[in-house]
């Protein structure tokens, strides 16, 4: 493969192979239609634009294809762009697979697996168990495999698991730190809070919203799913509706879209990790593609911020 396209400065040329993530038809001033691209490969993704496209490029360069691209890298509106010069699909002869551009959690598979099982075995509460081993298993390949969004943290093949280690190793700190933290409750909100995703997600190489996360979302869909849970294993309490809660409020509040905010420690918690570990996740990506003594471009969720990489050690 080539340079990763995450690495390419503006002023530089690219060739090489891609993964189309998405792709937007737009009309120009001129009347003319475009297409708005997020390229992809390993090392991360880049904005792009073709246009004066046909009808054929409408119905050729869909999401989920790889192509193969030349252009150079401009900057636009402070972050990088691809200007696409040529543009075709790969074909069998080039050897490529679409799996080939996946970013990946920097952690093993195995590795999240084996730390989730402990945190699980060590649980007390027989309910939370229980129900906890319930999702595990029905989501043992997607959790594992699907990112945690479309977009700004973890949004990478097994970034939905990286998150949730992330988020326990951060618990179990914290746990430890205030030992009136019911450390149970915690690790299975934190476990729960996003598994939802597999269903508001369409699928792990480019992932666009479904119907149901469209209408629905995660954490409706997850609360429902708690509940049946719960019917299936024959767990009535008050357990149910805490891991409920903790779900309905990991966002904080009515704006950022949960519909209840935190009224319990463990929910309380669990939305400030939540914060912590997705935005340390979005300010160490973008560092970690730039030079010490230079800023990174403006992460829009981080309040539209750049942030500076120190020269010093």
């Amino acid at each position: 493969m080539t340079q990763g396209i995450a690495n390419v400065s503006v002023g530089e040329q690219f060739e090489g192979f891609l993964l189309i993530k998405s792709a937007e038809k737009g009309v120009a001033s001129n009347g003319k239609p475009f297409l708005t691209i997020i390229f992809r490969d390993r090392s991360g993704e880049i904005d792009a634009k073709l246009w004066e496209i046909t009808k054929d490029d409408e119905e050729v360069f869909t999401p989920e294809s790889v192509v193969h691209v030349q252009g150079d890298i401009r900057q636009f509106r402070g972050k990088a762009q691809l200007n696409v010069r040529q543009i075709r699909l790969a074909t069998a002869a080039d050897g490529i697979h679409p799996e080939d551009f996946m970013e990946k959690a920097p952690i093993p598979v195995e590795e999240m697996q084996e730390y989730m099982t402990k945190i699980i075995f060590d649980m007390r509460n027989p309910n939370i168990q229980r129900i906890i081993r319930y999702f595990i298993k029905k989501y043992e390949h997607e959790l594992f495999t699907y990112p945690a969004a479309t977009k700004n943290h973890h949004e990478y093949a097994g970034g939905l698991a990286h998150h949730v280690v992330s988020m326990l190793k951060l618990g179990k700190q914290l746990t430890e730190l205030y030992p009136d933290l019911n450390p149970d409750l915690l690790y299975s909100g934190i476990i729960l809070h996003d598994i939802g995703k597999v269903k508001e997600l369409s699928s792990p190489m480019s992932p666009s919203y479904t119907l149901e996360g469209k209408l629905l979302g995660h954490i409706t869909i997850m609360v429902d799913e708690v509940q049946q849970a719960a019917n299936e294993l024959g767990i009535e309490g008050e357990e149910v509706m805490l891991l409920q809660h903790m779900i309905l409020s990991h966002h904080g509040k009515a704006e950022w879209g949960s519909p209840k905010p935190p009224q319990i420690r463990e929910a309380e918690v669990l939305h400030l990790i939540d914060l912590i570990d997705a935005k340390m996740n979005m300010m160490n990506r973008a560092l970690d593609k730039v030079k010490p003594g230079e800023f990174t471009e403006r992460i829009y969720p981080l309040e539209n911020r750049a942030f500076y990489k120190p020269v010093m050690d």
